[in-house]
């Protein structure tokens, strides 16, 4: 570009060619004052605009304040040649920061872009809102860069752009992207063809999932097929394929996606899913001599093996898993080390047993040695996660051993680590003693409070030890140099228990006093002040050496030091007391143990795990305590979702006030809870089908949707066919199945639905079904595609619980029998209704029989004296519940134009249930 601008040319080269910074700093003021004054004279072309603005751009590079040139960049923006215009957004997004004046001239120049049919100009656009990404900017052009994204007109590397500008939007101002709202319509993306589309939306979608779960759940299937189309189907171009590795970038982007979700309990996904991540194993052989091809193999490998540990640990996958990290664990590549030891790793804090890990113990302790700190840390991240009652002992040694070479980043992260597996793992309470202090002796500055406060709460607490302790820390302190963290833990625990061990040899008030005092002088003033408190507890328990401590109080009450001085006062006082003197003794008694508290060693490591952009899924430290960390974080989501509720409630209450704001956040759908699509043709395809096997469940100018079900016992099939009217492909098509009660009923699919259905052809697609318990809430069928814009239809499926009745043959003794025995309320339901005479005021008797039939009702002839009504009979089976009676009487009344309608069933809810569902249907018109 500098050789079309003679000037910008020759100014670069004045700037190179000067020898001080003093000559360069005149050439710049020289070039700034000639540029200002050409800016005001006025009267420039689009040309020399360009010029003077590239020249400012240069001189901010080198690092220079300007304070010209704002408003020619923003003409520059709106000019119609390329390069004017690439200048003007080069200058917007150097020289003005997010909340700059200046921007709020150039949202609509940029507005124009996005609108633009030059695809040059909306990439330009693009840019510039991602690399300045204002809150203003955002709020107002975020609609523009979705549209480009959605747009089937815009080009895959405007789609690209256009989808890395809302994930940066996103990460910076979240508020402004309504993403509930815009989910299917990203998530359809995913199914682009080109493959550089999908990364960039993946990424996007990776981000949003995170937040949004429930909205973004269909990205689950999604990822699944896609994978299997790049892993098993090899569905794409040579293109993609990077050293033989199909688009390894988009692989880990999806396996990792897939991580953010709990498992499928569908088993067509979860059958997909095994089929995929085995194959990925299975290709993971030995390493071949091409580093690029081995690199992107195990970037896939490495995720494909946390998927298979987040899915199930039991699984033969983690087995295979565990033996491929083995190998990795002792590669020469530094890289391949890193990864396997992180792996094994994320597989400790999962595995409900560690013994395929404790096999490699040796390999991994040698780790710890490795050259690189990366690989050393995670050596200690594994030890930490793999420890247990059994290997306890040889772990916490080991890191002991290790503790005095290693390098001062992981000191203290180890001493944390040592000191909660030394607690948790403890063998005995004499090898937790010996084990801390040893700890805190060697690694000194590294040890902080929370170490030696938790080691005198055990000691305090624990009765037996306290002899056992005061001896041990005595010894440490006799070494020529004693760290001040261990002269707190001598201080506290020789001044509440010293006089447990004073009549011992060796142990004589006179011998603690003297090797307490004698370390005190290399000690701060706030460990000098907890050795006064240990020296006024001696001066009760110790009465010979009274006077050297009482000369010591003496001595302090003159220190500058306000704390010092005070204690120093006050002990000196209590010290000059009688012997005998209640107060003393008072003051003086030895400490009440400590009520049961959680260790705050935990709370001090997880704040050293920095909150990243990825919300992690495993935490360090074993099973045990990712299952408590799971079992918290549900609680606070129940909590939240409760305080949620309240709020909802309270704003219910302030109805009558206008709380709107313009600023106010967009609320999109309920996330999780699909909005029913509604018509009158709907609800009467719906009740039809509840009691016949087959017919359409949805039709529209462009898709119909037809159903035929069979049901046996507790379980059924229902086949969905869905059918394309129009002569385009239906694209992006997805479909999913929500269920209200998951525990109650079991819906899934027998494979994963296709993602396109071509012009006037039809699909099919297989729903497995099982009822578990009582259920009163039909399941909804979800329907997304892309018909020129995206389509979305949610419709109940005729899945009820009278579809898991038997019809039973009774004869009239035992049906009656069983009628009284069953009884009344509340296991009976009953309801009156008006009815519809046919021609002729006739009751259509053929209509009730086959509503009652239709519901799984055996019809039982001659049973009822009046040959109007109907009786019938059948058992709702169950899997949990186990086998329900059922009992209906439909007494029609032709002068009254009444009908009643009366179920008993042995299960309350059953008998509502029913008696809701037959009723509905013989109701007026119903049948017409």
């Amino acid at each position: 570009m500098a050789t079309n601008m003679r000037g910008l040319t020759q100014f670069i080269a004045d700037i190179r060619g000067a020898r001080v910074r003093e000559l360069e700093e005149k050439r710049i003021n020289k070039e700034m004052a000639n540029i200002r004054k050409k800016f005001k004279d006025g009267n420039l072309d689009g040309y020399q605009k360009k010029k003077y603005v590239a020249k400012i751009i240069f001189t901010y590079i080198l690092g220079y304040k300007v304070d010209v040139g704002h408003m020619e960049a923003v003409n520059l923006i709106s000019s119609s040649k390329y390069s004017e215009k690439q200048i003007g957004y080069l200058a917007v997004t150097l020289l003005m920061h997010e909340n700059s004046d200046f921007l709020r001239l150039v949202v609509n120049s940029i507005r124009k872009d996005l609108d633009s049919n030059n695809e040059v100009d909306n990439c330009l656009a693009l840019h510039a809102i991602a690399n300045v990404g204002g809150s203003e900017m955002a709020e107002a052009l975020v609609e523009d860069v979705h549209r480009l994204l959605i747009s089937p007109t815009s080009q895959p590397f405007v789609k690209k752009k256009a989808a890395l500008t809302l994930l940066r939007l996103y990460r910076k101002h979240p508020d402004v992207i309504p993403a509930a709202e815009w989910a299917l319509r990203i998530i359809s993306i995913m199914d682009d063809p080109n493959l550089g589309v999908v990364v960039c939306v993946t990424s996007l979608v990776m981000a949003l999932a995170q937040d949004h779960p429930d909205a973004f759940a269909v990205c689950y299937t999604k990822a699944v097929d896609r994978m299997h189309r790049l892993v098993i189907e090899h569905e794409y171009t040579a293109a993609y394929a990077y050293y033989k590795v199909p688009s390894p970038w988009l692989q880990v982007k999806l396996l990792r996606l897939l991580q953010y979700y709990p498992p499928s309990e569908d088993p067509a996904i979860q059958s997909v899913l095994h089929k995929v991540l085995e194959t990925i194993m299975n290709n993971s052989g030995e390493p071949t001599r091409n580093i690029q091809h081995n690199n992107a193999q195990h970037a896939v490998l490495f995720e494909a093996i946390s998927l298979a540990i987040h899915l199930d640990t039991r699984s033969t996958l983690v087995s295979k898993s565990a033996g491929l990290l083995a190998r990795f664990i002792s590669s020469k590549e530094t890289n391949v080390r890193y990864l396997g030891l992180d792996s094994m790793a994320h597989l400790a804090a999962r595995a409900e047993s560690l013994e395929p890990i404790k096999r490699h113990q040796k390999t991994i302790i040698f780790s710890l040695r490795d050259k690189d700190i990366s690989v050393r840390r995670r050596a200690l991240d594994l030890l930490y996660s793999m420890c247990d009652v059994d290997n306890s002992d040889v772990i916490v040694g080991e890191l002991l051993r290790y503790l005095k070479v290693a390098d001062y980043a992981l000191r203290e992260e180890m001493v944390l680590k040592i000191a909660i597996l030394t607690e948790k793992y403890a063998s005995s309470y004499k090898w937790y003693v010996d084990t801390i202090l040893q700890l805190i002796s060697t690694a000194g500055d590294h040890v902080g409070d929370e170490v030696w406060y938790r080691v005198i709460q055990i000691v305090t607490n624990t009765e037996d030890l306290q002899s056992y302790a005061a001896k041990v820390v005595f010894e440490h302190l006799k070494a020529p140099s004693t760290h001040e963290s261990l002269v707190k833990v001598g201080g506290y625990i020789l001044g509440e228990y010293g006089h447990l061990i004073a009549n011992e040899e060796g142990y004589s008030p006179v011998d603690q006093f003297q090797l307490l005092h004698m370390k005190s002088q290399f000690c701060m003033a706030p460990t000098r002040s907890l050795l006064l408190s240990t020296y006024i507890k001696w001066v009760n328990v110790f009465p010979e050496i009274k006077p050297q401590l009482v000369t010591i109080f003496e001595r302090y009450r003159h220190v500058l030091d306000s704390e010092l001085q005070q204690r120093a006062c006050e002990f000196y006082a209590l010290a000059q007391r009688p012997e005998d003197d209640e107060l003393l003794q008072n003051v003086c008694e030895e400490m009440p143990p400590f009520p049961p508290r959680v260790s705050a060693l935990l709370g001090r490591l997880n704040k050293k795990i920095s909150a990243t952009e990825d919300k992690r899924t495993w935490v360090h430290g074993g099973r045990e305590v990712n299952l408590d960390r799971d079992a918290v974080a549900k609680k606070e989501k129940e909590t939240s979702a409760q305080l949620q509720q309240d709020v909802q409630d309270v704003m219910g209450s302030l109805a009558g006030l206008d709380l709107t704001s313009p600023h106010a956040k967009r609320e999109g759908p309920e996330e999780g809870k699909p909005v029913l699509t509604v018509g009158p043709a709907i609800e009467r395809w719906f009740e039809k089908l509840t009691y016949t096997a087959e017919g359409v469940l949805y039709e529209d100018v462009q898709i119909q949707i037809g159903v035929k079900s069979r049901f046996q016992g507790h379980v059924g099939q229902l086949a969905i066919y869905i059918g394309n009217k129009v002569s385009a492909p239906l694209t992006s098509f997805t479909t999913t199945v929500h269920v209200s009660d998951p525990t109650a009923l079991s819906v899934t699919f027998a494979k994963i639905p296709p993602s396109t259905i071509s012009p006037k052809t039809q699909v099919q697609q297989l729903l497995h079904i099982e009822c578990k318990k009582m259920f009163s809430t039909p399941p909804v069928l979800n329907v997304s595609f892309l018909a020129g814009s995206m389509q979305s239809i949610a419709i109940r499926l005729p899945i009820v619980i009278s579809k898991f009745l038997e019809p039973v043959s009774l004869g009239g003794q035992d049906f009656f029998e069983r009628w009284k025995l069953i009884g009344g309320a509340p296991r009976e339901a009953q309801q009156v209704f008006p009815i519809d005479l046919a021609a002729g005021g006739l009751l259509d008797l053929q209509k009730n029989r086959t509503v009652v039939s239709g519901h799984h009702f055996q019809v039982l002839d001659e049973i009822d004296p009046n040959k109007n009504n109907i009786v019938g009979a059948a058992v709702l089976h169950t899997a949990e519940e186990g086998k329900v009676g059922c009992l209906l009487r439909l007494e029609p009344n032709r002068d009254a134009k009444l009908c009643r309608l009366t179920i008993r069933s042995t299960s309350e809810d059953a008998a509502k249930e029913l008696q809701a569902l037959v009723s509905k249907p013989l109701k007026a018109g119903a049948l017409t």
